[in-house]
């Protein structure tokens, strides 16, 4: 009984000490739906520390300003000069709404209007059928439009989703950080999307 006990105090004392990876300290999905008309407080969009916008070490054979998404790792790279990149934070599409592939930035938009396309509201018909753009409009402060598609990266008024697998196959950032990345980024940006990270 004693050992028993000593032997499940060690895995306890283990399990504490060891680091914790960040695909672990990731949430894969999350049951939140779209919440229209949300306005987040602005201590909800101070991220832990992994998905916060900074300068990282990246290797990539891409041009300079090549965005690069990792949906596995939740994180968005902009490639940069001498092997760095700016990684964000961001949200990716639930299990079912996961794509991979290159297209390119086709038009860009400060606080966009939000129309539900019509398999969305199938599956959430509580939703409006159009929001004008706003702080509580869940495409959030600008839209980076990938290809024709119905694709985009977009702010989000439910910061708390950063690092999660719960989107329809949108990349949400954080409002700050999708206003930085639009700033940086031309339309004709090169994007590549990925489902697992490169060795």
């Amino acid at each position: 009984m004693l050992l028993r006990l000593c032997f499940r105090v060690q895995l306890i004392l283990a399990a504490c000490l060891l680091p914790t990876s960040l695909a672990v300290a990731q949430r894969t999905d999350m049951s939140i739906g779209d919440q229209p008309g949300y306005i987040p407080d602005p201590a909800e969009e101070q991220l832990p520390g992994q998905f916060r916008r900074q300068v990282v070490l990246y290797r990539s054979s891409e041009p300079v300003g090549t965005i690069i998404v990792h949906t596995s790792e939740r994180f968005l790279y902009v490639v940069q000069p001498n092997g760095r990149a700016i990684r964000y934070g961001i949200g990716v599409g639930r299990e079912g709404f996961q794509w991979q592939g290159l297209l390119r930035i086709t038009r860009k938009q400060e606080w966009p209007d939000w129309t539900p396309p019509p398999e969305m509201i199938e599956r959430q018909p509580y939703l409006p059928r159009f929001m004008a753009g706003g702080p509580g409009n869940p495409m959030g402060a600008r839209a980076l439009y990938l290809g024709s598609t119905i694709y985009r990266i977009h702010g989000t008024n439910q910061p708390r989703t950063i690092g999660s697998a719960v989107s329809s196959g949108c990349f949400r950032l954080v409002n700050g950080d999708v206003i930085d990345l639009y700033d940086r980024i031309p339309v004709g940006t090169k994007v590549i999307v990925r489902q697992t990270p490169e060795l």
